[in-house]
């Protein structure tokens, strides 16, 4: 199958899933509530808009400029964060109409009269916007308030005592493109600068479009600060926007693209191995790309500490096996809109924090960003920095 083809596909099938939800939506909200003509007609057509808004956001974000675009496509991807809201809320009362209903056939007692049914309806809809509105506008202010700054000391067992108190500010999943753009890259900049930090670790997932239409958004990069240099390797995002001409750019401006190897942080003894791979899933798309541990790994001083970067948590799973003693990632946001994060704890090992696996740690980042809606729920933006110590992990 050609790749036209495949992503044709994709897009017909996205389509059919978003519009199957908004029916369900609809239905659920509108149909079923019993509404007079006018308030009927008016979200009928409200939901048809919303509908159409979906495709709409991604012909915007692909063919405007980001500036142009933003305002747009904030209010739209909003909707998909309360589209997602309103699909589990929905979702839920009908299971708990079900099994009300599982249990008054069990105890022999007849169904509801449809007047009552009607209220129900009518309450559940009244109570799942309600709680919608509560939630969006609490993860609206999660998503567009300022990022903290995350403090988390790691001890590691192989670190010389002369690295003790050394600072990786890692920054990840920044997102920039359709929605988050220069501005919110220099304040990202400006607030790790003033944390002195003598490595800084980006962990992939950096943009959401081509070095064309987002070198101007990136540059402040090239200000990022750090004693012992400035590090990048690659998320699954890169390879939706051309891995090859952003590997590039970011070495352009002073950045260390980390492909599959490692390089020696400190002096002399006094120093260990910090290596990157490319993204996990990176192979399937050419470029000479693809996450090669035994590459970045092999060969090394085993007595040295060894910090990997790797944009995605399930790389640990066969990093320990090499000596990791700690390994930085990203990609899962913390789930950023919860009860996401239950969905993504399906594919990966950790969603959000600091775990261990026999002898390796393994920290994921919540990410400095978001993707998609401009919302985060439970799962705050982060700027961490993290400061090592000599010792066994606690």
């Amino acid at each position: 199958m050609s790749r036209a083809l495949s992503f044709a596909l994709f897009i017909l099938v996205a389509l059919a899933i978003t519009g199957a939800v908004h029916y369900y939506l609809w239905a659920r909200l509108v149909r079923d509530v019993g509404l007079g003509p006018v308030p009927y007609r008016l979200l009928t057509g409200l939901f048809v808009a919303l509908f159409s808004s979906v495709p709409l956001t991604f012909v915007l974000s692909t063919t405007l400029p980001a500036e142009s675009a933003r305002p747009i496509l904030l209010c739209t991807y909003s909707w998909m964060g309360l589209m997602f809201f309103l699909l589990v809320l929905v979702a839920g009362a009908d299971l708990v109409r079900v099994l009300l209903r599982v249990s008054e056939l069990a105890a022999g007692r007849p169904p509801l009269d449809p007047g009552k049914r009607l209220t129900l309806a009518r309450l559940m809809a009244g109570g799942v916007a309600l709680v919608t509105a509560g939630m969006g506008a609490a993860a609206l202010r999660g998503g567009l308030g300022r990022v903290s700054v995350r403090e988390l000391r790691i001890r590691l067992a192989r670190l010389p005592r002369e690295l003790s108190g050394l600072t990786i500010v890692q920054l990840s999943d920044i997102h920039l493109g359709p929605t988050l753009g220069k501005e919110f890259m220099q304040d990202i900049v400006a607030r790790t600068n003033a944390l002195e930090p003598d490595v800084v670790a980006i962990t992939g997932d950096l943009v959401d479009g081509s070095v064309e239409h987002l070198r101007e958004h990136v540059a402040p990069l090239a200000e990022l600060r750090a004693r012992h240099g400035v590090f990048f390797v690659t998320g699954n995002h890169e390879y939706y926007s051309g891995p090859v001409a952003w590997c590039a750019e970011l070495e352009r401006l002073g950045i260390r693209v980390l492909r599959n190897e490692r390089v020696s942080i400190g002096n002399g003894d006094a120093s260990f191995d910090l290596a990157g791979t490319d993204d996990y899933n990176s192979a399937r798309f050419g470029h000479g790309h693809g996450e090669d541990l035994e590459r970045a790994l092999t060969g090394r001083d085993e007595s040295r500490e060894l910090i990997l970067l790797a944009h995605q948590p399930r790389t640990i799973k066969e990093a320990k096996d090499y000596g990791v003693g700690l390994q930085l990632s990203g990609h899962t946001h913390g789930g950023q809109l919860w009860p996401w994060n239950y969905l993504v704890h399906l594919q990966q090992p950790v969603v959000s924090g600091l775990a261990r696996f026999g002898r390796s740690q393994v920290y994921v980042s919540n990410g400095t960003g978001y993707w998609g809606p401009p919302m985060r729920l439970g799962a705050p933006a982060e700027i961490t920095r993290v400061t090592l110590e000599p010792g066994a992990p606690g």
